[in-house]
């Protein structure tokens, strides 16, 4: 793992997370420890509307969450309920905060690739619908990260379990003087539940 990286994750307070908060997120371990348990695997579909910021931000530290604790056969996906592209200040966000990151040329919902390791392959982040080809279709939890999403989409086929970790949208500071601040904000938030999530697997 990058050292940026590694010293950023380091430096995340598990411990000023809420308790009841906690318990939210304790819904995710406990499936992450079954499903290790049973297939061998974990497989974390992350959805959100538009699946341009939230569902990326939640795919991403989730699988560095599980390499910084060196939990293997952890696999992490996002989707939407609609298809856009990855918000260009996520990406700048995650640049600042350690990952290396190229982009593709195309012009209309571009793919970013995120290196987080000298040895892992990297996150392929690109706006799709949670149905994408690229997505499992069986054991996996579908994890729902904004209110839309999961009151829009109440069935997700294949999932064998729905997990509502919701988040505010950082949409909501685009345009302003504090965009970038809450976006990183936001990621930083993400990156400790992420963290809390995968030091308890297998202990709760």
């Amino acid at each position: 793992m990058f050292l940026p990286i590694k010293n950023f994750l380091d430096g995340l307070d598990v411990d000023s997370i809420p308790l009841s908060r906690k318990r939210e997120l304790d819904q995710l371990t406990n499936y992450v420890n079954e499903s290790l348990n049973k297939h061998q695997k974990a497989q974390l579909t992350f959805i959100c509307t538009h699946n341009s910021r939230r569902s990326h931000l939640c795919q991403i530290w989730a699988q560095i969450a599980a390499r910084f604790y060196e939990i293997t056969d952890i696999h992490c996906y996002s989707g939407g309920t609609e298809t856009t592209a990855l918000f260009p200040r996520v990406a700048k966000t995650l640049k600042k905060q350690g990952l290396e990151i190229t982009k593709s040329n195309k012009k209309e919902n571009p793919k970013y690739y995120i290196e987080y390791s000298e040895v892992m392959p990297p996150i392929k982040a690109f706006s799709k619908l949670f149905e994408h080809e690229s997505n499992p279709t069986s054991n996996f939890v579908a994890v729902m990260t904004c209110d839309h999403a999961s009151e829009n989409c109440p069935f997700i086929p294949g999932a064998e379990k729905r997990v509502g970790i919701t988040y505010l949208d950082p949409k909501v500071s685009d345009g302003t003087p504090e965009q970038k601040a809450i976006y990183e904000e936001r990621s930083t938030q993400i990156a400790t539940e992420m963290k809390y999530v995968f030091s308890n697997v297998n202990s709760i």
